[in-house]
């Protein structure tokens, strides 16, 4: 008996691997027919972000859902650019949450080089947008759908600048253009230098062009020429975060305005009231500029001046705030030469795009100029042509510009999807 259960035990411990292996071939049989359902994201719980977003940037940023109106969002991004010393960009995403991140406010930049592609320019834009975008991603379900890398190993010394700041910009450029009545040729060329930091702003360059189109209908042929040249010197240093002190100079030639040549230099200071740090947000300053000019003319002008030396000085103001709800922007400047106050310029400006309710937003323009300070102008009658090719200044005491416009969009709040397809119908 005792055998017969050795035996019986024996055998089931040499089953038991078979029977495990057996189970478990079973279970993953099992599992394959029926499949654990895998999580995936839903539409549903993306952010809603309002902003002005290229087609490239809803296709790189899929996580989010783009709205049209400032209401339904969670977030509201604001975009704005300035000019760096290099020649590139600076570029700021302003985050202001509302709803749930009521109260949360980010600020995020990124650098773009003077020969970035766009391409490169707008793959820099939205990999630091998405980076800004990962606090607030973190408070949502599809954080579990982010995967985060480092994708380059990171130097451990860092290199110096061979160039001290300093940038420099070449340009040269020419056309062609002819019918059967007009033969129109140009000539550009341009040379900049500039060295920016936190402490100076130095700029300097040279810029010529010239252009001549004939006009030839049979009895009547008109030629049009036109020649502008400039060589310019700036310098401005920073006095912390209000002030600035600077000073520039300006050689330059213009048939259109009858300088043969002119030349002028002087000082200027600026107070801005808002930092200069918050310029991308805001900006309120007032400037103040002193010029000595010289001028040669090349036809009697109608003060009877063949050449003459003057002094003048300028004002201006200019107010500039970025917000979720629009730009508004104003500018005024007043000019007078320092021998005579009746010759002076007044000019205001201002802009303002503003979303006035869900779907619409209002764009206006506009701006006007009390002219009282043509001193170069030509003495005698301008001939028809001249007045028809624009090819000399002409007698004025106001100039004006203006523009309204209304946008209204309605329907689906959602914008993210991107289709290209056959975009010349449209």
């Amino acid at each position: 008996m005792k055998k017969i259960v050795l035996l019986y035990q024996l055998f089931s411990m040499k089953k038991l691997p078979i029977i495990l292996l057996l189970s478990i071939f079973a279970f993953t049989l099992f599992a394959e027919e029926n499949p654990v359902s895998k999580k995936k994201p839903r539409r549903k719980d993306a952010l809603n972000v309002y902003m002005d977003a290229s087609n490239y940037l809803k296709k790189e940023v899929p996580f989010i859902n783009f709205v049209r109106d400032v209401q339904d969002a969670d977030l509201v991004v604001l975009v704005t650019f300035q000019s760096t010393g290099s020649g590139g960009g600076e570029y700021t995403f302003f985050v202001d949450g509302q709803k749930k991140f009521a109260g949360i406010k980010d600020t995020v930049k990124f650098h773009t080089y003077p020969d970035d592609t766009d391409e490169q320019v707008m793959r820099k834009g939205a990999t630091v947008f998405k980076m800004g975008l990962m606090r607030y991603i973190l408070e949502t379900p599809m954080a579990e759908f982010i995967d985060i890398q480092f994708t380059e190993p990171i130097e451990e010394e860092v290199s110096t600048d061979k160039w001290n700041n300093w940038v420099f910009t070449t340009n040269l450029n020419g056309s062609l253009q002819g019918k059967q009545s007009v033969d129109a040729r140009a000539f550009g060329t341009s040379i900049n230098a500039n060295r920016t930091t936190q402490k100076w702003r130095l700029s300097t360059g040279i810029i010529f062009n010239t252009s001549k189109t004939e006009y030839d209908y049979g009895d009547f042929t008109v030629t049009d020429k036109s020649e502008d040249s400039r060589i310019y010197g700036d310098i401005v240093k920073s006095l912390g975060e209000h002030w600035a002190l600077g000073a520039s100079s300006d050689v330059f030639k213009s048939i259109y305005s009858n300088y043969d040549i002119g030349f002028t230099v002087g000082p200027a200071i600026e107070y801005n009231i808002y930092p200069y740090s918050e310029s991308t947000r805001r900006i309120f300053r007032f400037t103040y500029k002193m010029y000595y000019g010289f001028s040669d003319y090349t036809d009697t002008t109608v003060f009877l001046k063949t050449e003459e030396s003057l002094w003048s000085h300028r004002l201006e103001t200019s107010y500039t705030n970025f917000q979720q709800w629009g730009t508004l922007n104003f500018t005024a400047g007043w000019s007078n030469y320092l021998h005579d106050f009746s010759l002076n310029r007044l000019g205001i400006g201002a802009y303002a795009s503003v979303k006035i309710a869900k779907g619409l937003t209002l764009n206006m323009q506009a701006g006007y100029e009390f002219i009282h300070d043509q001193i170069s102008l030509r003495k005698g009658d301008v001939s028809i042509e001249d007045i028809l090719l624009n090819r000399k200044e002409l007698s004025t005491t106001y100039g004006y510009q203006t523009s309204v416009g209304i946008t209204y969009r309605f329907g689906s709040i959602y914008n993210n999807v991107v289709n290209p397809r056959l975009d010349v119908l449209f």
